[in-house]
């Protein structure tokens, strides 16, 4: 995976990018294959996101690949999932490192076979240290239980008296979360219009775009349209269309 630094144009990027990769099985069923195939594909689509992603400065990227409802699937599409999984920390976790990708797995991954949690571990560490982009991979993930574990980490430390329940806020919370930094862009692809228990406290205020291209046919032109969608919206944060305005002027000078 060789990565360009060249942004296309003068876009300006999210600073994270949130991705739901949704589609893979009906892609390949459309195709009379069976699900699995179309996951093998949409792993195609992620090197082909990562890649643009540092090429137009995104800071932070995270994928939506296996969220806590998915064990609901057949258990041959999981138990492929968690194959392909394996593999794929195998075959990219070198490109990772030299292109500078801080690779991090958010999630309950008690659950993963062990093979796949000593491969996430090594993946971690072997990555720990690049700093061009962070890269979170959200496997068992749900946003309800994100919230929940930061919600039990504040109580056990009010518990122990490390914190005082007067000076709790949302900050503190933030913090105890898988990954901290507000979601700017969120993309679901698919045709879905729903974010589905992903990243709930981080996307708060995020822009929302939804496609009807199914994930493996999701490619460089497609990421663009959604950052040129980006940036057509105002990001006023509760503050009017003026106030805004006038804060830019007074950054630009």
């Amino acid at each position: 995976m060789q990565i360009s630094s060249n942004s296309p144009g003068s876009l300006k990027a999210p600073r994270h990018l949130a991705v739901i990769m949704d589609g893979n099985g009906r892609w390949a069923q459309l195709r009379g294959k069976q699900r699995v195939f179309g996951h093998k594909e949409g792993a195609k689509s992620v090197r082909r996101v990562i890649k643009q992603s540092v090429a137009l400065g995104v800071k932070e990227l995270t994928l939506f690949a296996f969220s806590s409802e998915n064990w609901k699937r057949p258990a041959i599409e999981v138990n492929a999932l968690m194959a392909l999984f394996v593999e794929a920390i195998k075959k990219e976790s070198k490109s990772l490192l030299e292109n500078g990708i801080k690779t991090k797995i958010l999630g309950d991954l008690s659950r993963f076979p062990s093979i796949l949690q000593n491969q996430i571990q090594k993946l971690e560490e072997l990555t720990k240290d690049c700093n061009v982009m962070t890269l979170n991979i959200a496997a068992n993930y749900g946003g309800r239980w994100d919230i929940l574990q930061a919600a039990k980490s504040l109580v056990s430390d009010i518990a122990q008296s490390k914190i005082n329940i007067n000076e709790l806020n949302e900050d503190l919370l933030s913090q105890r979360l898988s990954t901290v930094q507000n979601v700017d862009l969120m993309i679901r692809t698919g045709g879905e219009k729903r974010i589905s228990n992903f990243l709930l406290w981080q996307a708060a205020y995020a822009e929302l775009y939804f496609t009807d291209v199914l994930w493996p046919d999701f490619d460089e032109n497609e990421l663009i349209k959604a950052v040129e969608f980006y940036n057509t919206r105002e990001r006023r944060f509760g503050q009017t269309s003026e106030q805004v305005k006038l804060k830019d002027t007074n950054n630009a000078n």
